[in-house]
């Protein structure tokens, strides 16, 4: 993950006003506080009672609040939420290890939370059964939830008759500066894009030359445009100021559900399809309620309504997506992706793109 420090929300809600996973309920919001992980004097609320659950997450607000809001309507469990970037709330987890003060840590895939399973209690839910196979809790510890391939957003009025179906088609020179990415040295989601790029490509070799041909013909084909921030990529195509852009699934499906003329393409080459895990903090002060919170997400109940209502792929084999998404069936994976090689190997592909940047220009 990959995000700047979000403003984090202690989520109030009235039991039994809140639409839940699995009843029909409606109701509002109730008022909502402030915490910043590794803010230093800012901590979280006191837990009170055994009604009561903390959780560290790094994703986003609206699947935050589909989870967890559902959570606590369901179960009447109070949660205490605290919001970081991905990086901000594992050094959280890991500096209060002596004194745990948090019960979930919601932030990060396989790869990224390898090297801290020690703070992780071990706890592989019953729901695990019913996962896809290659979202089961391998690591008894970390359990994949949700997942947001990389993929293309296209824009269908300006694409007409190109073809755009995988990683070769961008270095079509009919979308010479009409390709909308980000920079994969400071966006995490244009380096998955970019590793998803080299590894397709490559055929599983991301050092391979004819990754890295493919990356100077990509970049020369970008005409010097490198964009600031994830949210330029998917907007620009959306408003129609790109043809083509490289992003994750969960923003280029929002348009199609909302009616926008686009499409999302996943790679033919394939797709960086990570689950992202939610652990158990090891010494939990509230263990029983965090184990409920890990069974409840990876439920059908919870897991169908964000496929349902959300553009973020659940991860459990019988749950059920809206028509924005891609079925399964019609993606192409990247078996050949290895989360543990690119995290060690990241400085080395970003200084190659780096120098493959400098002389194109």
């Amino acid at each position: 993950m990959k995000r700047k420090l979000a403003l984090a929300v202690a989520l109030v809600l009235t039991f039994g006003l809140l639409a839940g996973c699995g009843g029909g309920k409606q109701g509002d919001q109730g008022n909502q506080g402030s915490q910043t992980p590794g803010s230093g004097s800012q901590q979280p609320a006191a837990p009170t009672g055994g009604d009561t659950l903390v959780v560290y997450t790094a994703r986003s607000e609206s699947l935050n609040n589909a989870v967890i809001e559902n959570f606590e309507a369901d179960t009447g469990i109070h949660v205490e939420v605290v919001t970081g970037g991905t990086g901000e709330v594992l050094k959280r987890v890991q500096s209060e290890a002596a004194n745990p003060q948090g019960d979930i840590c919601w932030a990060a895939d396989e790869s990224m939370l390898k090297d801290y399973a020690e703070y992780f209690e071990s706890y592989v839910s019953p729901e695990d059964a019913k996962m896809l196979d290659s979202y089961k809790n391998k690591s008894g510890v970390s359990a994949p939830a949700f997942c947001d391939p990389t993929v293309f957003i296209v824009n269908n009025d300006l694409a007409g008759d190109i073809e755009i179906n995988g990683f070769e088609d961008l270095l079509n020179p009919a979308l010479k500066g009409k390709i909308a990415a980000g920079d994969p040295v400071n966006s995490s989601s244009a380096f998955q894009c970019l590793v998803a790029g080299l590894y397709g490509v490559g055929n599983g070799d991301p050092l391979s030359d004819e990754a890295w041909n493919w990356v100077e013909g990509f970049i020369a084909n970008l005409d010097g445009v490198s964009l600031s921030s994830s949210s330029q990529v998917y907007r620009g195509v959306a408003e129609g100021e790109y043809i083509v852009g490289l992003t994750w699934e969960d923003p280029a499906a929002a348009y199609v559900r909302d009616g926008v003329n686009v499409r999302v393409v996943f790679p033919e080459e394939g797709a960086i399809m990570s689950g992202q895990c939610v652990s158990i903090i090891k010494g939990a002060p509230h263990m029983d309620n965090a184990k409920k919170f890990v069974d409840y997400m990876l439920g059908e109940a919870c897991q169908s309504y964000v496929g349902q209502n959300l553009t973020v792929r659940p991860l459990r084999s019988d749950a059920a997506l809206n028509d924005s998404l891609t079925p399964w069936a019609d993606i192409v994976p990247l078996t050949s992706y290895d989360g543990n090689w690119v995290a060690a190997n990241k400085g080395t592909i970003t200084e190659r793109y780096t120098e493959c940047l400098e002389n194109a220009g």
